[in-house]
């Protein structure tokens, strides 16, 4: 069985990851420094717990498991962090992605897995974003990863590294066998936030913003389902496996919904009421965020079956409910 090094493995996201890796016949390694990931999600392979900045710890994950490919969700992801500190998101995300790079490369992995953000497109309101869309990030988190596009791409001219980018939305759900799930050391996403408002677990949702340019004042976001996201990835696996070569995809379900319309279909999974204060808006935040993903469709297969509003917020909360679940 062949070795796949996922970084970020114990997250929310690489989680879900290592279980389709699983699935399909891969044995996923999770690289993961447990800042923000749960070793208890590390269920489908073995867990490396290191540092991507440390790269005698990469090279010697490399050594020891001799991976065939990378998919790399490691990095400072908040927004308003970001703008806050942008010298930390750059010395990070972009330090841990040239010795993750670096370190393939010396050790002839060259299938290289890439999360990426439509945070690389900016602020385009009224824009239906697919892979063509110029890229304008207007902060620290969607630059940083812009560069590890073009890092990428410059080790594949001068190394063949072969890269398949997938840029995705917001990212929401939870495993539908209830095994894996979201939670975030803090919680930053807006349905699980939604959840722990309506549990209790938290005073009142904050609305950032209800000024923006929208029907209803509030952000408009594509939201599309984690499980949905990581077939994706498994299937950007197969295409390099495959030699077809360096491509970029948008993931997303293609509709937008404001913050106001989540709160709505939330009320309406759950039958019960969103505790609500309105704040200011937060910095970086864009107006309107949606996906063309037609090329995934199309080129990779992709259907994302379980991303409607309603399945995702439903998975979301089956996952809340469970025993142990905390924040």
């Amino acid at each position: 069985m062949q070795h796949v090094l996922v970084t970020g493995g114990a997250g929310y996201i690489g989680s879900h990851a290592c279980k389709a890796l699983a699935g399909v016949g891969f044995i996923p390694v999770a690289f993961d420094n447990l800042s923000t990931g749960w070793a208890e999600a590390v269920r489908f392979g073995p867990l490396v717990q290191g540092d991507l900045l440390d790269r005698a710890a990469v090279e010697a994950a490399f050594a020891r498991y001799r991976p065939v490919a990378v998919m790399h969700f490691a990095a400072l992801s908040l927004v308003g962090d970001s703008m806050k500190d942008p010298g930390r998101y750059w010395r990070v995300n972009t330090g841990a992605a040239l010795n993750l790079i670096e370190a393939a490369v010396a050790q002839g992995c060259l299938n290289f897995v890439f999360s990426s953000t439509c945070a690389t497109y900016g602020d385009q309101d009224g824009v239906m974003l697919d892979e063509t869309t110029p890229q304008r990030p207007i902060n620290a988190y969607g630059g940083s990863k812009r560069a590890i596009e073009d890092m990428l791409r410059d080790f594949g001219a001068a190394s063949g590294l072969q890269h398949v980018i997938f840029r995705y939305f917001n990212v929401a759900g939870a495993d539908p066998e209830g095994e894996l799930g979201e939670q975030h050391r803090p919680e930053t996403h807006l349905i699980p936030l939604m959840l722990d408002a309506i549990e209790g677990r938290r005073p009142a949702l904050t609305l950032f913003g209800t000024d923006y340019p929208t029907p209803d004042g509030t952000c408009v976001r594509d939201y599309v389902h984690v499980s949905d996201l990581v077939q994706a990835h498994v299937l950007g696996l197969q295409w390099l496996l495959d030699g077809r070569g360096n491509r970029e995809f948008n993931l997303g379900s293609g509709r937008g919904f404001s913050v106001k319309e989540v709160i709505e279909a939330s009320r309406h999974v759950t039958n019960r009421a969103v505790p609500v204060i309105e704040g200011p808006r937060r910095a970086g935040d864009a107006a309107s965020l949606v996906s063309g993903s037609q090329r995934a469709v199309e080129e990779l297969g992709w259907r994302p079956e379980r991303s409607t509003l309603q399945q995702m917020i439903s998975d979301a909360h089956g996952w809340s409910q469970k025993p142990g679940y905390s924040r």
